[in-house]
């Protein structure tokens, strides 16, 4: 298998476990009377991710040679990304649910960013395309993510906020 299709069964099983996991973290959240907020902007979450996927199997030669500083890096950043996991625990999901009252987690990279596993899209949307020359592809769907995350950010914000200690506002 070339080091493209390695990449690209990497990030389909990773983003069908993270479904997994999410959908489990749900389910208990949902139980302890979480609400969701947002849901309107979710299933163009699932179009972007879904066609950058897409994009990388039809756009991208197979045979396409692999940077391998980029290929590095983007190691770097799925370990970035298991520690976000990891530090959220119960409370990691790819919807944004909010439990009134629960203190935000302030472990792990949430004691130096608010939104780590928001960096780590960011990166990864940009990174595999680019590992294989294809800035294009990055260039797009890093800009339609942009403009999603944007929004995300708005939504999750006002719905922690309430959580959030004012001291910390800012």
């Amino acid at each position: 298998m070339t080091t493209l299709g390695w990449v690209l069964l990497y990030l389909v099983l990773q983003r069908l476990g993270e479904l997994a996991y999410a959908r489990r973290n749900e389910g208990r959240l949902r139980a302890a009377g979480a609400r969701e907020v947002g849901a309107r902007h979710y299933p163009l979450f699932i179009l972007l991710h879904g066609g950058w996927l897409v994009a990388l199997a039809v756009g991208v030669p197979w045979n396409a040679p692999a940077s391998i500083p980029l290929l590095a890096f983007f190691v770097v950043v799925q370990g970035l990304r298991y520690w976000t996991l990891a530090s959220l625990g119960r409370y990691w999901t790819t919807r944004i649910l909010t439990v009134d009252g629960a203190p935000l987690v302030r472990r792990g990279p949430y004691r130096l960013l608010r939104h780590p596993n928001y960096l780590v899209v960011v990166l990864e949307i940009a990174l595999a395309p680019l590992i294989f020359g294809a800035w294009q592809i990055a260039a797009v769907f890093s800009l339609l993510n942009a403009l999603l995350l944007a929004w995300r950010i708005r939504v999750e914000s006002r719905a922690l906020a309430p959580r959030r200690p004012l001291a910390n506002d800012g």
